[in-house]
């Protein structure tokens, strides 16, 4: 077997294969006699076909058949050979006889592909590192117990005028164009004005009524509206009220404490589950920003270029993902490659590189911490062993999780040589950071 290999541009790899007319002609020549033995043939008894007979019938499409097994078989014995890794599936073709000047070459082809690309990860001192430091105080207690207070509201009727924070029972009938629609029609729904339930512009037209009032609203749909059959279209809703309810919150007695499985039924105990419940998010908070920030300095600092055939299969997987999603009636072509390009390429870029810094460091999926993993997922279960059984007993769920455990591992690599920097905030800011402003996007709001 003849190899030759040349980059054609980049990552792509054009490599011509060359195989032996002996090597050829002999597994033919096997095959044929196998078939002799076997096959069944009008005036010939079962396993006496002539040689010549069989040939001369089968020898195109076991020549065909052999070709094809040698061409799978030695275009992976080429790469070996060649010390490459291909990356996605290889176009390969026939190479035209003609060019083959050689007697003793039977066959040739041309088998196009990209490799994987070859670097030495970069991180060190240059990666900046800010670690949030945070202490939760008793008045971030306080906030939540308020919070678990209003899980709890009851809204008790009323015979005023509704405001914000009632909530409003109503019959709505909506029209487009004076024609009604799916899904624009209730009778007797709960709604809580300000809840931001309801598209915008419904619930603020929906202030100083009483039980009794009717009422009809016009609304617009948004552009970017779920139903594509109503976004963007103008729509009139005709109101009728039923009851207006204000809220009640619940006395933070024992009943109440007991109620979010505090048995002695003590705020002091309930305020202790609550800070500990807090210390677990503020911690998973903690060490996913950090992670996010080595992610981060692991792309910038490492610029590869990346197969287009490994971002093809990402921009798929992230669109099978969107599409569940989304109705079943979702048109595949509304989700374009250019949607997904920028995040499926940065997936790719961090695989590799992340694949190469646990190749090079020898990391491996601690078993330990692999259980780690598991008992903390399953720990928010009400029966945990249940789900650290399931685990266990599914192959790629546990695949999933020694993933984890080697990005947790190549983040505490990277950390090891960065420059990391304590940065104080609050719980409340860690825990609902403010949305990230795209420069672009404020400039053209200021203008």
């Amino acid at each position: 077997m003849q190899v030759s290999v040349e980059t054609t541009q980049g990552l792509e790899r054009r490599m011509v294969v060359a195989l032996p007319s002996d090597d050829i002609d002999s597994a033919v020549h096997e095959r044929l006699q196998n078939l002799s033995k076997t096959t069944r043939m009008n005036g010939f008894r079962p396993g006496k076909v002539p040689y010549k007979v069989v040939k001369k019938r089968y020898e195109p499409q076991v020549r065909n058949e052999v070709l094809g097994s040698l061409i799978n078989r030695s275009f992976f014995d080429a790469v070996r050979q060649e010390n490459l890794r291909p990356a996605g599936q290889p176009n390969i073709e026939a190479q035209d006889e003609t060019q083959n000047e050689d007697e003793e070459i039977g066959f040739s082809f041309v088998a196009t592909f990209e490799v994987y690309p070859e670097f030495e990860p970069v991180y060190n001192e240059s990666v900046q590192i800010k670690r949030p430091q945070v202490a939760i105080s008793e008045d971030d207690i306080d906030e939540m117990l308020q919070n678990l207070q209003k899980q709890r509201t009851e809204y008790v009727a009323v015979e005023r005028a509704s405001a914000s924070d009632d909530q409003i029972v109503i019959d709505f009938t909506g029209r487009i164009e004076g024609e009604e629609f799916d899904g624009g029609k209730a009778e007797k729904a709960p709604l809580v004005i300000g809840s931001n339930a309801m598209i915008p512009g419904f619930e603020s037209q929906l202030h100083d009524l009483k039980a009794g009032d009717s009422k009809v609203i016009t609304v617009t749909f948004p552009e970017e509206y779920q139903a594509e059959h109503l976004a963007g279209k103008e729509a009139e809703f005709d109101i009728h009220v039923h009851e207006v309810k204000e809220a009640k919150l619940p006395e933070m007695d024992a009943e109440l404490v007991k109620s979010f499985g505090i048995e002695d039924g003590t705020v002091e105990s309930l305020r202790a589950d609550i800070r500990k419940n807090m210390e677990t998010e503020l911690k998973q908070r903690v060490d996913g920003k950090i992670k996010s920030q080595v992610m981060d300095a692991l792309v910038n600092l490492n610029p590869i270029d990346v197969p287009t055939a490994l971002v093809a299969e990402e921009i798929q997987r992230q669109r099978e993902q969107m599409l569940e999603q989304m109705p079943p009636d979702t048109d595949a072509t509304k989700l374009p490659d250019e949607l997904f390009a920028e995040q499926a390429r940065r997936r790719v870029v961090l695989g590799l590189v992340i694949g190469e810094i646990i190749q090079q460091r020898e990391i491996k999926a601690d078993a330990e911490a692999v259980r780690s993993q598991v008992e903390k997922l399953a720990s928010s279960y009400q029966d945990p062993q249940q789900v650290i059984d399931y685990y266990y007993g599914n192959a790629e769920m546990l695949k999933n999780i020694e993933g984890l455990v080697l990005e947790e591992a190549v983040t505490a690599e990277v950390l090891d040589v960065a420059t990391v920097t304590d940065e104080s905030t609050t719980f409340k800011d860690i825990m609902n950071p403010a949305p990230v402003v795209d420069e672009e996007d404020e400039e053209n709001e200021n203008k």
